[in-house]
């Protein structure tokens, strides 16, 4: 498959054409981003370990029967996915309340409350992404509510299963953030990564940090904690 023009450049991922007509090349990048872009470092290594752990998490979920624009990894970077009309919407899935959240709700970081939080946030950086409701999503024309439906239930099956996976594999799942996209048919799958990055993981026991947060906070060992990610997924599984 021959690689063609750049489509568009994220802050952790370049995505290309190809000339299969519905499918594309995403390629992840090492640079780490934090605090809206205003923190950014090369990390070396991230790169492979993302795009092994995205591409593990995609294939389980689509044994469960869960859409996802992956097709194949062809490269130590480098997947095959689905070419998908993107929304402009992050859908963020809360077990436990950290991170802005905590802050926003006034509450200790790690209070775990007693239903899981759906959040929907307006993914318009020039704005700050600020969080919506599903009313404000259609009035914008950014989804249907029948879209948003389909979409709920999709975070559901996905929250209950990865966090069995992680449990299985000694890792707590915290949050996560998502994207959906549109396929050329009309399905709706997830889309982008699901990776350290966008999600919060504790060791369950230690509640040390083995994700993003850790270069937020200049905790160090970036990358040796996404390796660990990807080492315990792989011996549970």
């Amino acid at each position: 498959m021959k690689v063609k023009e750049l489509i568009v450049e994220g802050k952790d991922k370049f995505v290309y054409a190809t000339d299969a007509e519905d499918t594309v090349l995403i390629r992840f990048k090492d640079l780490t981003t934090a605090f809206h872009n205003i923190k950014k470092a090369v990390i070396k290594g991230k790169a492979a370990v993302n795009c092994q752990l995205s591409a593990l998490i995609f294939r389980k979920l689509e044994e469960q029967g869960i859409a996802t624009h992956y097709i194949a990894t062809v490269g130590e970077c480098e997947q095959l996915c689905t070419r998908v009309d993107v929304l402009p919407l992050q859908f963020i899935v809360r077990n436990r309340i950290a991170g802005s959240t905590a802050r926003m709700l006034d509450v200790e970081p790690g209070t775990k409350p007693a239903n899981v939080i759906y959040e929907l946030r307006y993914n318009n950086p020039g704005i700050g992404c600020p969080m919506i409701n599903e009313h404000h999503a259609v009035a914008l024309g950014l989804a249907t509510y029948d879209e948003l439906d389909t979409i709920l239930e999709m975070l559901r099956r996905t929250n209950e299963y990865l966090v069995s996976l992680f449990d299985a594999s000694g890792i707590e799942l915290v949050d996560f953030k998502m994207e959906f996209g549109r396929t050329p048919g009309g399905r709706m799958v997830i889309a982008d990564a699901i990776t350290p990055d966008n999600c919060r993981l504790w060791d369950p026991v230690t509640r040390e940090p083995l994700d993003k947060d850790r270069y937020r906070f200049d905790l160090g060992g970036v990358c040796d904690a996404y390796r660990e990610v990807l080492s315990r997924l792989e011996k549970n599984i």
